[in-house]
């Protein structure tokens, strides 16, 4: 008679960051990030700071809504750098030559969105790489921007600044406009069919388009709309300043793109969630207001260290699968050693 004793020869799973989502992963950061400050300076958590961080990050947050659906699409627009100053520019001169706010603020929205459809005819239509397109809408629209301007920063008229005004306690307009088009993204993205065929798009376009996704006007809406609210980010940015330049928000391409991508958007399309831009850009507003600049370089390692451990998340669950398959056939076939042994 024979004891056979069973044993689990399943591999065991070890814990790693890369099974964590990034999200959970980034907004753990933001708490370490709020509580190191709030201990480091007794101002950090005052209403006026937190109300200034919230304004900053409102700008980015309009940036970033469009290149989160661009990035879920499998796209990427740098176009951004060019149209917001392009967009405060043409606010300030509409504005100044007497045009009421609501005409110039729709006049500038559609400067923006033909930006956009100039991007969807070069990527969409003509197949031409997203990268080079839009570099080169960021050269042409910023050199407009400079020319109009002369070289000189523009002054916007008081009453056209009311995006910049107090609207609830000391909460500007625009933190609510922001808020408005955070809800309304999101509800597009998790609950219509326009938002399901962004994510189809960006995770496989061909099997998108041979399901009936009609994949050339899903990437022109999303590079139209980046464009619009990337001009919207250059009217609030005037009226935060009543001030217009053709260098103003040179830094707020890459501040999108980081945003997004700590909020867990995947660069090769499919993947990202509004609420993961939202809680990036709260983290990268934080960190610009921190009061300590070299924690802000100390803060920023284990971030990127994350970023990377979730950047490998394929290959190493691909390795994992491939230990495990590996160790499962090594132990089947000392069981069958075993066997024929005792018999």
């Amino acid at each position: 008679m024979t004891n056979d004793t069973v044993t689990d020869d399943r591999p065991t799973r070890r814990f790693s960051l890369a099974r964590i989502p990034a999200v959970a992963m980034v907004g753990f950061f933001l708490v370490v990030v709020v509580v190191f400050f709030s201990l480091a300076s007794g101002r950090f958590l005052t209403p006026n700071n937190a109300t200034t961080i919230i304004s900053t990050a409102s700008v980015i947050m309009l940036v970033s809504l469009g290149q989160l659906l661009v990035v879920i699409s499998g796209g990427f627009d740098l176009s951004i750098g060019g149209v917001v100053p392009l967009a405060s520019v043409v606010f300030a001169v509409l504005t100044t030559a007497g045009w009421s706010m609501p005409a110039a603020l729709a006049l500038t929205l559609a400067v923006g969105l033909a930006v956009g459809l100039a991007n969807t005819l070069f990527i969409v239509w003509l197949k031409i790489n997203p990268l080079i397109t839009t570099l080169a809408t960021t050269s042409v629209t910023a050199g407009i921007a400079f020319t109009i301007a002369g070289g000189q920063t523009l002054s916007v008229p008081a009453e056209a600044g009311i995006l910049g005004d107090k609207a609830i306690g000391t909460l500007p307009w625009h933190v609510l406009l922001m808020i408005a088009l955070v809800v309304l993204l999101h509800l597009v993205l998790q609950h219509t069919v326009f938002g399901r065929r962004i994510y189809m798009t960006g995770g496989n376009p061909e099997a998108a388009r041979l399901a009936g996704v009609r994949t050339l006007l899903i990437g022109g809406s999303v590079y139209s709309i980046s464009a619009v609210l990337a001009a919207l980010a250059g009217v609030v940015l005037a009226s935060q300043l009543l001030a217009a330049s053709g260098g103003i928000g040179a830094n707020i391409t890459m501040q999108s793109l980081a945003a997004v991508v700590l909020g867990g958007a995947a660069l090769t399309g499919g993947r990202g969630t509004v609420i993961g831009a939202v809680i990036g850009v709260l983290l990268l507003g934080v960190m610009f207001q921190a009061p300590v600049g070299i924690v802000t370089g100390i803060i920023g390692a284990p971030v990127l260290l994350v970023l990377l451990a979730r950047g490998n998340r394929g290959k190493g669950v691909a390795w994992w699968a491939r230990t495990a398959r590996s160790q499962d056939a090594g132990h089947a076939h000392s069981e069958r050693g075993r066997r024929r042994g005792w018999r």
